[in-house]
């Protein structure tokens, strides 16, 4: 996907983001990259890459505030208080976090199957925005498949067609293999961007240190 600037003739820079649909922090580093962008003047091509936080999550999921007390040892109230921090960064940023008690933790390998699929149809990107909203925002079990095949629909995707591909597992064994990839060069949480190829940054690092990645990679195309 292509984050065009107002000038086009303004260099753009490959990102490569590593992320999972269940990482809140993942949509955050998303938007803080987007106004970075706009801070330094330039347009990026974004391709995401799938990684699976739970991997061993069972289809019917777990309880979010469950599932952080048993994953980090957090409590009830450092839990709600993360939740708080999310959803006010969430609106500084333009994003609607809605957490509830009843909020979930899905399986998300179907998603990354269909994230694949969707790259070679040009539509990754708005179907990557789309997951996170109805995950984050309308709390949506986007591991169930019907779900996934209206979001799918949602950005002009083909339904019959992305239904055919999840129901053969056509994109499963390529999907495993993608995200070894990124397992074996390293990556161990996201978001992880990979800046011109080159660069890794991990974690929601700020608009600021985005910034100064983006002109550090453009100071060195144009010097090459």
């Amino acid at each position: 996907m292509l984050e065009s600037p107002q000038n086009p003739d303004a260099p753009v820079v490959q990102v490569d983001i590593v992320s999972d649909v269940m990482c809140p922090w993942c949509i955050v580093g998303y938007k803080q990259l987007e106004q970075a962008l706009g801070m330094v003047g330039i347009g990026a091509y974004v391709r995401w890459h799938p990684f699976e936080l739970n991997p061993a999550m069972p289809p019917e999921g777990q309880n979010l505030t469950e599932h952080i007390t048993e994953k980090y040892g957090s409590t009830p109230e450092q839990s709600a208080q993360n939740r708080a921090h999310l959803e006010q960064l969430g609106r500084d940023l333009g994003f609607t976090f809605h957490f509830t008690p009843d909020s979930r933790i899905v399986n998300t390998f179907a998603a990354h199957q269909l994230l694949g699929w969707a790259q070679e149809q040009g539509l990754q990107h708005p179907l990557k925005m789309a997951l996170f909203f109805a995950h984050f925002t309308e709390g949506q079990d986007v591991s169930d498949i019907p779900t996934l095949l209206d979001i799918a629909e949602s950005v002009n995707l083909d339904r019959a067609a992305a239904e055919e591909m999840l129901s053969s597992q056509s994109k499963a064994e390529e999907t495993r293999a993608h995200q070894q990839f990124w397992t074996e060069r390293g990556v161990s949480g996201v978001p992880s961007m990979i800046f011109d190829g080159k660069y890794l940054l991990t974690g929601a690092q700020g608009a600021e240190t985005y910034a100064q990645m983006l002109r550090k990679v453009v100071s060195e195309k144009e010097a090459a």
